[in-house]
């Protein structure tokens, strides 16, 4: 296509299953007097505002415990939004500087249906650390590899700990959805959805929007929440922005909905739809796609080139060309814009 890909590079780049938007909650937390653990799942990054204080003290956007007087260490419990395999956490200090804690490691375990918070505090919770102890700056990220073993394992719960005390303003956790498609087979689902494994592995251009948006839960809020372009200077005919989907599951395709909520200036003049089928191993939990080679695989049309509306959903069925199986989607805009959603319904296959 002669353009670089815009792809997964490390792990920062995969889906953040403790998100909010996936349905990460912030459970239970052993100290939270400064400022709230719901904090730590908030989207984007934190922000300060200088002369804003509650009754407790400075204002602060993250999760803030009091200064330990007493042996011991501060936690937080998260439900993850999709279970999966951790491939690496990033713990944001953003703002915290001289009351970020000394250190954090991070435990996770993988318990079945909604836990009770009893249940995941008993002591016959067996916890695995899955990263190393990490010393943490001021006022900084922190990209943290989960390591060994627990690399490779499914998990529903993690608990940041945080040593001694001290204040934290996000908490990513970015991995690769593992859901539970024994109990989906025979179901139209959405095999494009982050939430069912789905991953947008490669783009050729995201300047004012990431591709990830695409594939998350319901429609778009603003017109930030989508996939974005920048604008094509010079065209010479035929020119177009690209995006590959890695499906959750290998699958068929028996309905197709591009959505442009809120793009009204901006949306491209129209768009077109391809899949391939890669092979049985890499529809979902396949590593994020570093060996997919667009290039290299044999595309057949899924909907041919078609106009698109402002800001508007389209739905397309008998329009399909081919259902596959497919492994991955491709989509073209022409020549640039943005789209706000991708739903790609179908059926797993084998």
């Amino acid at each position: 296509m002669g353009q670089a890909i815009a792809g997964v590079k490390e792990f920062s780049d995969l889906i953040d299953l403790a998100s909010s938007r996936l349905g990460g909650r912030a459970l239970v937390a052993s100290d939270e007097f400064f400022a709230g653990k719901e904090n730590l799942l908030k989207p984007g990054r934190a922000i300060w505002i200088a002369d804003k204080f509650t009754e407790f003290g400075k204002w602060m956007d993250g999760w803030e415990s009091r200064r330990k007087r007493v042996p011991g260490h501060d936690w937080c419990i998260i439900a993850l939004g999709r279970p999966g395999i951790i491939r690496g956490v990033n713990v944001d200090t953003g703002h915290f500087k001289g009351n970020q804690p000394e250190s954090c490691t991070v435990e996770a375990v993988e318990l079945d249906g909604d836990p009770a918070v009893d249940r995941l505090l008993a002591p016959e919770t067996a916890w695995t650390q899955v990263t190393d102890r990490t010393t943490l700056n001021p006022d900084s990220e922190h990209l943290i590899p989960v390591h060994g073993a627990a690399a490779g394992r499914r998990w529903t719960h993690v608990r940041l700990n945080i040593f001694p005390d001290g204040g934290v303003a996000r908490f990513r956790v970015h991995g690769e959805v593992l859901p539970d498609w024994k109990s989906l087979q025979g179901k139209v689902v959405d095999l494009g959805a982050a939430e069912n494994g789905a991953l947008v592995i490669a783009c050729n251009d995201m300047h004012f929007g990431s591709r990830h948006n695409l594939i998350m839960p319901g429609r778009s809020v603003n017109m930030g929440d989508g996939w974005e372009t920048r604008r094509k200077r010079g065209l010479q005919g035929g020119e177009f922005d690209w995006c590959v989907v890695r499906l959750g599951h290998r699958g068929t395709i028996e309905k197709v909905e591009v959505d442009t909520n809120h793009f009204k200036g901006n949306f491209p003049e129209s768009c077109e739809l391809e899949g391939c089928d890669a092979g049985p191993s890499t529809g979902g939990g396949g590593g994020g796609g570093e060996a997919f080679d667009p290039d290299r695989q044999k595309w057949v049309g899924l909907l041919a080139r078609t106009k698109l509306r402002a800001s508007e959903q389209h739905f397309y069925e008998k329009e399909l060309l081919g259902r596959g199986p497919f492994t991955h989607v491709r989509m073209k805009i022409f020549p640039d814009g943005g789209v706000s959603r991708l739903r790609l319904w179908g059926l797993a296959q084998g």
